[in-house]
């Protein structure tokens, strides 16, 4: 099965700086570059496999082909759809948020 290309959106990368700046901040350069390979290995997981993300919030949110799969090591979530010809990466929210409010668009968050 040949993978298919993982585009994050500009939130999803946004996410991305944001839980690094955290850890950095923190003073742990290795959480960082931790979950930054974690990431990088759901990433390719999600490109070969992503049937394997769970439908749950799909459901919830009455959002169809949403998926989300989990970081192994971090308590990250990778929301993404599968297009035609990618896996189109919607968020990567740390497990703790309001989901359904984080997951809508900046503007339409209260």
């Amino acid at each position: 099965m040949k993978a298919k290309p993982v585009i994050p959106r500009e939130l999803a990368n946004q996410d991305v700086d944001d839980a690094i700046d955290y850890y950095l901040s923190e003073g742990s350069e290795k959480a960082a570059l931790g979950f930054i390979e974690d990431l990088e290995q759901a990433y390719a997981h999600i490109g070969r496999y992503s049937a394997t993300g769970s439908p749950r919030y799909a459901h919830e949110l009455n959002l169809p082909g949403l998926r989300v799969w989990s970081l192994k090591r971090y308590p990250h979530l990778v929301f993404y759809v599968e297009r035609d010809d990618h896996i189109d990466v919607w968020r990567v929210l740390h497990g703790q948020r309001d989901i359904p409010a984080w997951l809508r668009e900046p503007d339409d968050r209260t």
